[in-house]
């Protein structure tokens, strides 16, 4: 790559960070002013203790929780896309989703709550069995992949663990129905329950995983370029591998276990950065963090004020939003003979 070419993604790279940040921070404000009571909590919050309540406790937290929860998607959905080389490669593709299901609906099936439950107990148990459901579900994978030396083989294991995993949460639904719908809240997707505490956990897994992988980056960019390639420059491929798998699964288990599933963003967000500017994965694991950051919000902000003052679960969505537009990405490619 010539110098030119360089300097010229540089700078492509560099103002899509600050448009990105820009729109964050356009969206923070917006995210704080849109609920159910309107705008006027934000205009009375100085005299207005019920607003200030309202704007400090729940719409606060859960815009930067938003923020924060679409960070820790757009970083692994990059991850992933990097390690299995697939474009088309998302952040549950290691089975992660379904653990993560599989683990609140034993959690609601053998104890009782629910996730439209306030109690901090409740809300604890719920979090804690989806990251587990969803850690347990990784290393199911791996188990049945015998490692991370293959990654046709750690794809086809993810698969089949999903589907397994599945089936085991809708076989759990059928035997306990009652859970059914308070099920559905996890199932699409929701960020009306994040707060100062969920932010605080995924604030620190966002920074330990964005560091760890960006400090990993240069191994995806050999793998870019062929297995091959990447072990005759000296990588260590295994063990960065193992080290890439954990990153991702702490990031959608992190994730997973604070919002619920939400979809599309980890895939979606990638393919938007590479639209923009053709970068080095430690570039794009930045730009796809802060570009699913900024997705996740702007479809958080519209789901509460398409139907205010209900509010449409926010996985549904992205899913609307995400699909429509790989839809579109692969017509307009199909012309071209060429993939994603």
């Amino acid at each position: 790559m010539s110098n030119v070419q360089n300097q010229a993604q540089n700078r492509q790279a560099l103002w899509l960070t600050l448009l990105l940040l820009a729109a964050s921070c356009g969206l923070w404000l917006l995210g704080i002013a849109v609920g159910s009571t309107g705008f006027e909590s934000v205009a009375n919050m100085q005299r207005d203790p019920q607003a200030m309540l309202i704007v400090w406790e729940i719409r606060l937290p859960r815009t930067l929780g938003t923020w924060l929860a679409g960070a820790l998607l757009g970083l692994a959905g990059a991850v992933a896309q990097g390690l299995f080389r697939n474009p088309l490669a998302d952040p549950y593709l290691l089975g992660s989703a379904s653990g993560a299901s599989l683990g609140v609906a034993l959690a609601m099936a053998l104890l009782g709550v629910s996730p439209l439950a306030t109690q901090w107990v409740a809300r604890l148990g719920l979090t804690g069995a989806a990251f587990l459901g969803a850690v347990a579900a990784v290393l199911l994978t791996l188990l049945l992949a015998k490692g991370v030396q293959h990654t046709l083989r750690l794809l086809l294991a993810g698969v089949v663990v999903g589907v397994v995993l599945g089936a085991c949460t809708s076989l759990v639904l059928l035997l306990t129905p009652d859970i059914m719908q308070a099920m559905q809240a996890f199932m699409l997707g929701t960020t009306a329950f994040v707060g100062w505490a969920a932010c605080g956990v995924m604030a620190s897994s966002f920074i330990v995983s964005l560091l760890a992988a960006w400090l990993m980056s240069h191994v995806l960019d050999g793998l870019a370029l062929g297995e091959a390639t990447a072990q005759s420059l000296g990588l260590q491929l295994p063990q960065m591998r193992a080290a890439l798998v954990a990153v991702l699964a702490m990031a959608t288990g992190t994730a997973v276990a604070q919002t619920g599933l939400i979809a599309f963003v980890g895939l979606a967000a990638p393919h938007l950065v590479r639209s923009v500017v053709k970068t080095t994965h430690g570039r794009l694991i930045v730009l796809s963090s802060l570009m699913g950051a900024v997705l996740l919000v702007a479809a958080d902000i519209l789901a509460r004020w398409l139907m205010a003052p209900q509010e449409l679960p926010v996985g549904v969505l992205t899913a609307v939003l995400g699909g429509s537009y790989l839809l579109w990405l692969m017509h307009r490619h199909t012309g071209r003979g060429s993939g994603l």
